[in-house]
């Protein structure tokens, strides 16, 4: 039986904690090995790549960077070649448009012996779009080789319309979903791109505004739905957690307990009696794995309210890149093990948090 490796390429923000999750979980999700590639020996990275090879993943890298590895004291297993060879799975976590750019010059020619390639949100158009319990209906074996797993935001956005307008509803039950984005600037881990100020976002689309709504609304496209979605965005001078502010205007009457009692009974959904970015990062970096929460959505209750019995308002935080984390795994686990994937991931369940 050929070993199930899982490659990751990168050792940024999703990366990281994606290689330590893999990492540390794979001998539940059933996965012999776990590699990942990093092209530059950095000696202020040193401390990080070799944490990652403690917990089990190991390090390849370009065959002319090898000899810099080992100069610093890292010795990488393979070259990156011979790890996409080797992979049975390939998870591209490098910044947006190199995904597109290996999908050209490396991973179509390692289709044949890859069950799957999947990249990240950034990456629009490398693959059929997936988000965990959204849309893993429409997964097809043997025609879906390439994934994009969508953005941190857009599963935020799918969670809430999925459970508060969709879930035990007819498809049409969404008559309207309007969406406020607000970023932050940058992560903690980053010296670069924060801002001074707020800064607002263009809508570059007539029909979805912002690309959260038409990336959320293309997302639910796999299912043959076609929801009425628009999102505006502003970037926040913040490095903690992106913030939603929804509006959802439904054909069922519904109440405020009934919204609050949906989103509890919905696993993938965390509420908080919190208000405060700041708080609910904490709670991640002390509870949550590399600091991370893996739920889509973390709903502030108090925010909550329903206005005229259809139109559903609230705040939800985005648990950084946490909830991508799990449908990377999610996905990883599909090409692998097909029929019983979701059963694998189960050993997840104790990164996801009811309340937080």
């Amino acid at each position: 039986m050929a070993r199930k490796i899982v490659h990751v390429i990168g050792t940024g923000t999703t990366a990281e904690p994606l290689i330590g999750l893999l990492s540390d979980y794979r001998d539940h999700l059933g996965i012999d090995e776990v590699t990942f590639q990093k092209n530059t020996p950095l000696t202020y990275d040193r401390s990080k790549v070799k944490d990652l090879i403690r917990r089990g993943a190991r390090l390849v890298t370009t065959a002319d960077a090898m000899d810099g590895f080992k100069s610093i004291g890292l010795d990488p297993d393979h070259t990156a070649e011979e790890a996409l060879e080797r992979a049975s799975v390939i998870i591209d976590c490098t910044p947006k448009g190199i995904g597109h750019k290996n999908k050209v010059e490396y991973f179509e020619q390692f289709q044949g012996n890859t069950l799957g390639f999947v990249a990240q949100g950034s990456e629009y158009g490398f693959g059929k779009m997936y988000a965990r319990g959204i849309n893993d209906e429409a997964l097809v074996h043997g025609e879906d080789q390439f994934i994009q797993v969508v953005s941190c935001n857009t599963h935020n956005m799918a969670g809430l319309i999925q459970t508060l307008a969709l879930d035990n509803n007819t498809p049409d039950n969404l008559v309207e979903g309007r969406f406020v984005v607000m970023r932050r600037a940058n992560d903690i881990s980053q010296d670069t791109s924060f801002i001074p100020a707020p800064q607002v976002e263009k809508h570059i689309d007539e029909r979805y505004g912002t690309h959260h709504a038409r990336d959320c609304a293309e997302l639910f496209a796999t299912r043959n739905l076609d929801l009425n979605l628009f999102s505006s965005a502003i970037k926040l001078n913040t490095q903690y957690l992106h913030v939603l502010q929804f509006n959802l205007v439904v054909k069922e009457p519904t109440t405020l307990q009934k919204v609050i009692d949906r989103l509890d009974a919905d696993d993938r959904i965390a509420l908080t009696e919190k208000s405060s970015a700041n708080q609910i990062f904490a709670f991640g970096r002390d509870h949550g794995h590399y600091g991370r929460i893996l739920n889509q959505a973390i709903v502030s209750v108090p925010t909550l309210q329903v206005r005229a019995e259809h139109e559903i308002i609230g705040f939800a935080f985005t648990s950084q890149e946490g909830n991508a984390l799990g449908s990377s795994v999610a996905i990883a686990e599909w090409f692998l093990y097909p029929h019983s994937y979701e059963e694998k991931v189960q050993c997840l369940n104790e990164l996801y948090f009811n309340e937080v």
